[in-house]
């Protein structure tokens, strides 16, 4: 694709001027609502919380965005009914427009509820199905990762590199605990109890937006998780791949926007954690929600 349709500007703002002011005002007003929202509700599961400020950035973002390129179509958590086939159906409804803004205002929302601090915005476009810009932002510590098609990713002004262990043995990893319960949850107990052994140890934050982008800065080697949607990966995946990293389905089978279990890592251990993750979900079949593409959900 030409320059011009990667870099327009509108109003004299780019695509990554707009996606840092947008992350970096409703990071802001989040920061100031820690131990303050008023209301929340469940969503799919006791697990899957959503509060009036995650609607109220994801309001906050979306006009910010819509003021400067007013034609995009906009793809928000907070905009769409929970469950994968609700999920599916919104990503469908988007995915042949040219540009699609895909946004996660709060990536961590139970912790923000709980004051455990880490939770992000995450906001990424895309153009014709594919992602060109990145950006988390991390209003606790101030950082804010962005990645640009064929430009790199970057972190306080300095570009990132993913980390360089050559073996799970010597790799820090990451994982998620899906609030599908009775369905991922499952699978990814399998999961966690086949990679403890295998690696120098796990950790769970709760933001699958912030793992990512720590994979990208080679602060973990590794990240996966089952029952993703676009909004906690897209962006997350262009810091990764911008990095020197890989990001593939469960299968290994390459990232697009339907991709819902996630496998992200500095490339170098990629296939030998494929390796464990797939001798987990082996050992006791297939089972529901197993399938990484969101072609297989509805």
């Amino acid at each position: 694709m030409s320059d011009s349709k990667m870099e327009p500007a509108v109003g004299r703002k780019s695509f990554a001027a707009v996606a840092i002011n947008s992350a970096s005002k409703a990071g802001e007003w989040i920061k100031t609502k820690l131990g303050g929202y008023t209301t929340l509700n469940l969503k799919s599961s006791s697990a899957d919380l959503v509060t009036e400020v995650d609607k109220g950035a994801e309001t906050m973002i979306r006009n910010l965005i819509m003021t400067h390129f007013p034609d995009h179509s906009f793809l928000g958590e907070e905009g769409v009914e929970p469950g994968p086939e609700a999920s599916a159906s919104a990503l469908r409804a988007v995915l042949e427009e040219e540009y699609v803004w895909i946004v996660d205002p709060i990536d961590g929302t139970t912790n923000f509820v709980h004051g455990f601090p880490y939770f992000c915005v995450s906001i990424a476009l895309a153009y014709k199905g594919e992602v060109i810009l990145g950006v988390v932002y991390d209003p606790m510590r101030d950082e804010l990762f962005i990645a640009e098609k064929d430009k790199g990713a970057y972190v306080h002004g300095k570009r990132m590199q993913v980390s360089r262990d050559a073996t799970l043995r010597e790799s820090l990893v990451a994982t998620g605990f899906p609030p599908s319960q009775d369905v991922a949850l499952p699978l990814n107990m399998r999961q966690l109890e086949a990679v403890v052994p295998k690696v120098r140890n796990v950790r769970s934050n709760g933001s699958a937006a912030l793992h990512m982008a720590y994979v990208a800065a080679g602060r973990l080697s590794a990240y996966w998780e089952v029952g993703l949607n676009a909004w906690d990966i897209a962006a997350g995946y262009l810091l990764i791949h911008e990095s020197g990293g890989r990001v593939t389905g469960l299968k290994g089978e390459p990232y697009h926007l339907g991709v819902r279990n996630v496998a992200a890592t500095n490339g170098r251990i990629h296939d030998e954690l494929l390796q464990v993750l797939q001798s987990a979900e082996q050992a006791e079949g297939p089972g529901p929600g197993s399938g990484s593409d969101v072609r297989f959900q509805v």
